[in-house]
């Protein structure tokens, strides 16, 4: 047995190496203690900022759209709007559901959240429901303890004031497509939106902005509880419009009154476009807050076609309209001259085809004043044969006809200016004689749009410079652009010539146009109507007493009708086409006559205006 001293011994040396032991693991614990708080401090100290606080991307205000006075076409309202990120529910269907119990959510919502919530990473929220009033917003935030990963924010609705006014110009916005996600973050946000159609879509980038950033401070729930740091989004540019929302709000109202119809007005000498209607229309800010099913349905079926923007897309015969290109033509060959009459008996025989004048007893001997004033088809059909295709196109082509002008919009169409080559290589036939006779009016294959027509128009009346129509103005813009203008390789003498022969169209008590005159001297304009044929005649219906206004509206002839004003000093053109309209001096003419006025009266030109646009916009 141990004595008394060896068992001290003994435990003296125990609780050194415990004490040792102990010692060690101190000291090891107070290393990783040091470590972890002085060498990794800042590591982890970031670690855990990022589990509170939570880095968010600010969305950009989208830019404004106005019109040459500032006045808006396209703005954005504040929407209040619900949120839900899917890493922090476990289960969306069922946060949702109980969202249900607090705000009107349809069916319909939850299947388009649970779809985009699929293809959509999991940490990116998505937009339950936007246009929430104050209450929904105020009932969302009590009850968020009971609806994790849901919350509410303040965003932009686009809105369009003038509705169907402007529908096809300014266009709309609409949610972003898998296939137009490019590089810019700022797409994947909840519900940002970019640009459709027409102005928005040309122009989108200049108006997304850039984004923003925000670092929030958010609780356990996810719930935010407030901001540490911001860097603001930048605004997207606003876009500024050569157009006249009054006057366009005014020839939209006016072409309501017909079918189908659309109109356009420029300046002859800037090419800036006060006015691009189509009628019907549709309103553009049901795209936006979601358009119902059958309106839909209701808008594609439609044969009067209120999607399509007719002004630059839709392609007619420029029937008589087109008989000043073949004058000019005439005149460049010199075939037309003073002292050249043809007799109109009613019609012109070319081999065993016979081509009518719209006048069944004829005009009798006249001049080409008296042929363009009357609109005697007989006086073109035999210029036109004597012509040929191919001046005739050659002409037609230097005013603006056959080709895009590269406008803004790009649902612009180029038309067809149709000559042999053309013919050869759509369907591998030779020219005809008699194609060349029904060019010669404004019929056949020729195809115009009603933008060419006023570009074909203003050309004429400004004496000859390749003026091109636009509508957005741009800070590298000369807003004098007349000086800018290339000169066309046609005489001042045959285009006066012309315009005295429109004059005489209006203003004359035998011109087609002389009921739609404007009685005032210094708002006289001139022009020249059109009637373009979409299913002739047989013999056999003519004989039977059949006339256009039978035939089914899908049948019946277009109206149409270019001009200028004023007569003195030409400075305004128009086109106008009514689809099936019937002729052009009873139904394009006198819609013509209103907007001649009303564009004199108001006089867009106002002095001081693109100066004032010019500044406001260097300023921004």
């Amino acid at each position: 047995m141990l004595g008394g001293r060896d068992n001290e011994k003994l435990y003296t040396r125990r609780a050194i190496v415990m004490g040792g032991l102990q010692m060690g693991l101190l000291g090891v614990l107070g290393t990783r203690l040091a470590w972890l708080q002085i060498a990794q401090g800042h590591r982890y100290r970031t670690l855990s900022d990022k589990n509170r606080i939570n880095m968010k991307m600010l969305a950009p205000s989208r830019g404004m759209i106005v019109d040459r006075y500032g006045v808006p076409l396209a703005v954005n309202n504040q929407n209040f709007r619900v949120l839900l990120v899917p890493e922090q529910v476990e289960n969306i269907e069922q946060a949702l559901r109980a969202l249900q119990n607090y705000v009107d959510i349809t069916e319909r919502d939850i299947a388009d959240v649970l779809k985009e919530a699929k293809r959509s990473s999991k940490f990116v929220p998505i937009e339950v429901k936007d246009d929430l009033n104050w209450k929904d917003v105020a009932t969302i935030e009590v009850n968020m303890p009971d609806l994790p990963g849901v919350f509410t924010d303040s965003g932009e609705r686009r809105s369009y004031p003038f509705a169907e006014a402007t529908a096809h110009i300014v266009g709309y916005v609409g949610a972003v497509n898998k296939s137009e996600i490019d590089a810019d973050p700022v797409l994947t946000l909840p519900g940002f939106k970019i640009g459709k159609t027409g102005i928005e879509k040309k122009y989108d980038e200049e108006m997304r902005g850039e984004k923003g950033t925000a670092q929030v401070e958010v609780n356990v729930v996810g719930r935010e509880v407030r901001q540490l740091e911001v860097n603001e989004s930048t605004p997207g540019k606003r876009i500024v419009l050569s157009l006249d929302g009054e006057l366009q709000r005014y020839t939209q109202h006016r072409l309501s009154q017909e079918r189908s119809a659309s109109a356009v007005v420029m300046d002859a000498q800037t090419g800036a476009v006060y006015v691009l209607a189509s009628s019907p229309a549709f309103d553009p800010n049901l795209f936006i807050s979601g358009m119902p099913f059958d309106i839909w349905e209701e808008l594609r079926a439609d044969p009067a076609h209120p999607l399509i923007n007719k002004a630059v897309a839709g392609q007619y015969p420029p029937a008589s309209t087109f008989k000043m290109i073949v004058g000019l033509a005439g005149m460049r060959a010199g075939l037309v001259k003073p002292s050249r009459t043809s007799y109109c008996n009613g019609k012109f025989t070319l081999g065993r085809d016979t081509f009518h004048c719209w006048k069944k007893q004829g005009h009798g001997r006249v001049n080409f004043d008296g042929a363009l004033a009357g609109s005697c088809d007989v006086y073109f059909y035999e210029l036109a044969q004597e012509l040929g295709i191919e001046k005739i196109a050659q002409e037609a082509r230097l005013f603006g006809l056959g080709e895009k002008l590269d406008f803004d919009l790009s649902e612009e169409r180029p038309g067809l200016v149709p000559d042999k080559k053309w013919k050869l290589g759509y369907n591998g036939q030779k020219w005809q004689l008699g194609e060349t006779i029904v060019t010669a009016i404004g019929q056949g294959s020729l195809l115009a749009t009603p933008l060419q027509l006023a570009v074909m128009t203003a050309r004429m009346a400004n004496g000859g410079y390749a003026v091109k129509p636009w509508i957005t103005y741009d800070l590298a813009q000369n807003y004098n652009k007349a000086q800018d203008w290339e000169k066309i390789d046609v005489s001042s003498a045959h285009l006066k010539a012309v315009r005295q022969a429109m004059n005489l169209v209006v203003n004359n008590e035998d011109g087609t146009a002389f009921r739609s005159r404007i009685k005032d001297p210094a708002m006289a304009f001139a022009g020249k109507t059109g009637t373009g044929q979409v299913q002739r005649i047989t013999m056999a219906q003519r004989l039977a007493g059949v006339k256009n206004e039978d035939l089914a509206w899908q049948k019946r002839h277009h109206a149409l009708f270019v001009g200028y004003a004023p007569v003195g000093n030409p400075r305004y053109v128009c086109s106008v086409v009514v689809e099936h309209g019937g002729g052009g001096s009873a139904t394009a003419a006198p819609i013509a006559k209103e907007l001649m006025y009303e564009v004199q009266k108001r006089d867009p030109r106002t002095k001081g205006v693109e100066e004032k646009i010019h500044v406001e916009e260097a300023k921004e």
